[in-house]
């Protein structure tokens, strides 16, 4: 039975681009975002290359769309096994004491509200698969910060926090946990787009990039869900790579500025 997956914000960008990787590569995609005629083309040109895909109406920052898409997922042909949650933007590059709090607030629904709202509403759908992944696509801008990018760092901060309490709430659980941080891409919503203020040096990453690092390709880029190292079920060796972040060395594939990776300690 084809395996099918959700591919959020997917009317352009990095969402794009995902959607016709993991058509390629035998999924059927459920391409869900706000322009139905952007989405309409790419479903078209999906079936051209030979692929499968399905256009679902969605914005993540309503309750009720994203219940339809729920609906959409249990309509599929066949098990929701991964789930890509990638609709996200930014919006203008004001210092902290000048900002728009509207900016902010548009920043955090759709970021991270719309994470939560989505992940939420598929959760149960990527379990009963018995191999469920959820992938939430944020940025480096979710480790560091910038002048100017408060508000954006804070939501794609918030949305690495969220996939690190997904990680512990799920352990044990037939749900993966994955985050993809790209660098400065070139895309509609990037940051690095929404103002003249632009840095003027090379971009290092196309809206491809973060696609070539699915893990549906590159198993060894996540671990499964670990207990937290305050929990009783916890060991000793995982403890110690969560308490001693230096004694790790990284293995896996840097994207540009972007980084996907898999740590384990280091040989004494």
């Amino acid at each position: 039975m084809t395996s099918v997956a959700i591919v959020t914000g997917a009317s352009s960008g990095i969402g794009a681009a995902t959607a016709r990787r993991l058509a390629a590569e035998g999924f059927h995609v459920l391409a869900a975002a706000r322009r139905t005629d952007r989405l309409a083309a790419l479903v078209a040109e999906i079936e051209t290359a030979g692929g499968a895909a399905t256009a679902v109406a969605c914005d993540v920052t309503s309750d009720e769309s994203v219940a339809g898409l729920a609906a959409a997922a249990e309509a599929a042909p066949g098990p929701v096994t991964l789930l890509v949650n990638n609709a996200g933007g930014a919006r203008g590059l004001d210092p902290v004491e000048s900002a728009d709090v509207g900016d902010w607030q548009w920043m955090y629904d759709v970021n991270v509200l719309g994470t939560l709202r989505v992940t939420k509403a598929l959760l149960p759908a990527l379990e009963r698969s018995g191999t469920g992944t959820v992938v939430i696509v944020s940025s480096t801008a979710g480790h560091v910060v910038y002048e100017g990018g408060g508000g954006y760092t804070a939501a794609k901060h918030a949305q690495t926090a969220i996939a690190g309490t997904l990680r512990l709430e799920l352990c044990g659980r037939p749900v993966r946990v994955v985050e993809i941080d790209p660098g400065m891409v070139k895309t509609e919503s990037s940051a690095w787009s929404a103002s003249a203020a632009t840095p003027t040096g090379p971009r290092r990453c196309t809206p491809e990039s973060p696609s070539r690092s699915w893990p549906t390709t590159w198993p060894t880029a996540s671990p499964g869900a670990r207990p937290a190292p305050t929990t009783s079920t916890s060991t000793g060796s995982w403890s110690a790579r969560w308490l001693r972040p230096r004694s790790t060395r990284c293995t896996g594939r840097r994207e540009a500025r972007g980084v996907s990776r898999s740590c384990e300690p280091r040989s004494r």
